[in-house]
């Protein structure tokens, strides 16, 4: 069955436009509150939402569809989308929902669903759904349509578990830090994680307006983070995007730390403590220099195919505990079931802390490879299906056999080919890169 609604996470798309109607979430909500309608105890799903202005009518549209086939409704208002999965499962619901377009713009919204474990749903439950929602809603009777309604302590909730993944020996006084909430579901719990720590906290992108998530700050959009460190002389920045399950981090002189070192840091710190639980899981994109300094500790790196998910999946299937992507979705699986930026960015502090050394110093864990992303767009066609571009993709691999590695892939959602490599030798990885993209090119 061909997948009409659900993408790689998720719902998504531009507001007031298919499928993120008012009237397709309510679809939704009903196909979606069926599905998961097993067993005869009174049935709960738990709603969560960033800032977006869009975000009260996908919430009242989703309730109406959830109550109407007999689902009784919790609404924890604006809060990060690894809340609502930690949410989902203390509060014994059936399922969980989070109305956010992640570091997109604020006319885009989506929706993403968590089962009663707090995983995001699998392709069978997503196809479930997808073929009732081409099927007439059955709803309840009269006295058996579901009740709504809004907690205020939360935020409070998800502030208590954060703040139980960072070590027990260990504060935060003395440490100036910079964290930026990208004006979206971290705005409000975030910070004041940060300061019952100790932290001496310095709050960016927390006054969101419904438009202004993502608007030149969080994770995506650094530089005003890398700015406010430098001047503040903070120690470190922390930057999430609009539903926080992403983040990045400067260091005290403005430098980008990105996933992969940040996935070098803790799993080589968790070793340190007896912790860490097999190998380290990423994923095709993430940059050779981190396989190496994981390979001279002793530890094995595993690597999927793009999308957290993906990720999340290798890592229980594998009983590791430390996996994510260099983009900054980092999902550490002894605290959460999908990626969370603000106890990642936790667990960089602790180390930070616990060395006593400047972030510079601690958080650079290894010299990343030159590496090179390029896209080739075409009309149509294979185009890796030509045997020049074969040839000139079989020459790449012979040219960087042991000194580095090639990845060709084609795009899902655009007629894109992406063609990346990297290696020791920088000028080498530039000219296979553009070689493979000329004879894409010539093909398409």
């Amino acid at each position: 069955m061909k997948r009409k609604f659900f993408g790689t996470d998720g719902i998504r798309g531009l507001t007031n436009t298919e499928p993120m109607t008012a009237q397709t979430a309510l679809r939704i909500g009903q196909a979606a509150g069926r599905h998961f309608l097993r067993g005869d105890h009174r049935h709960r799903v738990v709603i969560g939402k960033d800032t977006r202005l869009s975000g009260y009518m996908m919430e009242s549209a989703l309730v109406a569809g959830f109550t109407s086939v007999g689902m009784d409704v919790v609404m924890v208002g604006p809060m990060p989308t690894p809340a609502v999965a930690m949410l989902t499962t203390s509060m014994r619901a059936d399922l969980g929902v989070m109305i956010s377009a992640s570091h997109n713009p604020f006319d885009d919204n989506g929706i993403k669903l968590f089962g009663p474990d707090g995983y995001k749903l699998s392709d069978k439950d997503e196809a479930a759904i997808e073929r009732r929602l081409g099927e007439d809603a059955k709803l309840a009777k009269p006295d058996l349509i579901g009740r709504a309604k809004r907690i205020d302590d939360a935020r409070g909730r998800y502030v208590h578990h954060a703040k139980a993944t960072f070590p027990e020996r260990l504060r935060l006084d003395g440490l100036k830090v910079v964290i930026d909430c990208a004006n979206g579901a971290a705005y409000h719990v975030a910070p004041d994680a940060l300061w019952e720590l100790g932290a001496d906290v310095i709050p960016l992108g927390v006054g969101p307006d419904g438009t202004n998530i993502n608007d030149d700050c969080g994770s995506t959009k650094p530089l005003l983070l890398q700015e406010t460190v430098v001047a503040s002389g903070a120690d470190v920045g922390l930057a999430l995007d609009g539903d926080a399950d992403r983040i990045v981090v400067v260091d005290e002189k403005g430098q980008i730390v990105d996933g992969d070192q940040m996935m070098a840091l803790i799993a080589l710190d968790y070793q340190k403590r007896e912790r860490l639980k097999g190998s380290v899981v990423a994923t095709v994109m993430s940059n050779l220099g981190l396989e190496r300094r994981l390979e001279a500790s002793g530890i094995g790196l595993l690597r999927t195919q793009v999308g957290d998910r993906y990720v999340l999946e290798a890592m229980r299937e594998q009983g590791c505990n430390v996996g994510g992507e260099q983009s900054g979705h980092i999902i550490l699986s002894d605290y959460s079931t999908t990626g969370d930026g603000l106890v990642a960015g936790l667990q960089v502090l602790a180390a930070l802390v616990d060395s006593g050394k400047p972030a510079s110093e601690v958080l650079r864990q290894f010299e990343p490879l030159p590496q090179l992303l390029k896209n080739v767009r075409f009309s149509g066609g294979e185009p890796l299906e030509n045997d020049g571009v074969k040839q000139r993709i079989a020459a790449a691999e012979r040219e960087l056999e042991g000194k580095g590695r090639l990845l060709i892939r084609k795009s899902g959602t655009e007629p894109l080919i992406r063609v990346m490599a990297e290696g020791d030798d920088e000028a080498l990885v530039e000219r296979v890169v553009d070689d493979i993209c000329a004879a894409v090119q010539s093909a398409a």
